[in-house]
């Protein structure tokens, strides 16, 4: 099967970031690919307004279109969105919290992934906005298990076990990283590093780096730092994208799955 991790910088018009994510999943498609990830944020993104206002069910337009797209394609895509989530108090206001989700859907699947562990980290509190997930989320495509995360989930390695645990042979991760010093390093890290914990292939679709390379390396909110990457199990970066928009492809062998499994059977200590 081939995947394809989708990097692009997103902004505050869903309308706008729907249009541009639905022309660059055609692009992908047109190129082979089966399994089509976006980032984290591609409704909306980060520091762009508040998050409640565009904020959409399952059942709402963007959706909906992104569904029909992919159907009509034949692809199964994963994009960041948000849903509504609840409201909670705070210094004598009231905060309408979301849900940072990821959407799955295409030809017969229809779902979202609520992301569990939210960014609090770094002076940055997302929780104050976004309201924690609590189930682990996988789903069939041609005849391999998907398992979903989202970008801070990825330095929580329990999670990735956990759903290579249950079946997961690839794991996708929409994402939407802060740049600064060290930045980078710590990701491409981290995501070579989950694929080795689940010996899963790990499928990163990062926000492209606003700016692209000119503010490379600068410090930043969770905006995006680009570097989207596709992890063999082996924790190999067969391709990883730079800091401008680009979309990279990789082809996912079930059989280097299971070999690695075999020959490095780190799950088994799992109780």
């Amino acid at each position: 099967m081939k995947v394809a991790a989708v990097q692009f910088v997103s902004g505050g018009d869903i309308e706008e970031n729907l249009d541009r994510a639905k022309e660059l999943i055609s692009t992908a498609a047109s190129n082979g690919a089966q399994l089509i990830v976006l980032p984290e944020a591609t409704a909306q993104s980060f520091s762009s307004g508040r998050l409640d206002t565009n904020a959409q069910e399952l059942d709402g337009d963007f959706a909906r279109q992104l569904q029909a797209h992919a159907e009509e394609l034949g692809v199964t895509v994963v994009a960041g969105m948000f849903r509504p989530a609840d409201s909670v108090d705070k210094d004598s206001k009231t905060i309408n919290r979301v849900y940072n989700t990821a959407l799955i859907t295409g030809p017969g699947v229809h779902l979202g992934y609520n992301k569990i562990h939210t960014y609090d980290a770094f002076d940055y509190r997302e929780s104050d906005t976004v309201k924690p997930g609590t189930e682990l989320v996988s789903f069939e495509l041609g005849g391999l298990t998907v398992g979903v995360a989202i970008c801070y989930d990825v330095r929580f390695p329990e999670q990735f076990k956990a759903l290579a645990q249950q079946g997961a042979e690839v794991i996708v991760v929409p994402t939407s990283w802060a740049d600064g010093p060290k930045k980078l390093e710590q990701w491409r890290l981290l995501s070579a590093t989950r694929a080795l914990d689940s010996t899963a292939y790990i499928v990163c679709a990062g926000q492209a780096r606003p700016g692209g390379n000119d503010k490379a390396g600068e410090s930043s909110g969770p905006t995006g730092i680009g570097h989207s990457v596709i992890c063999t199990p082996t924790g190999e970066r067969i391709a990883e994208a730079g800091y401008e928009e680009e979309i990279i492809y990789a082809d996912i062998d079930p059989e280097l799955v299971a070999k690695t499994r075999k020959t490095l059977p780190v799950l088994e200590t799992l109780s």
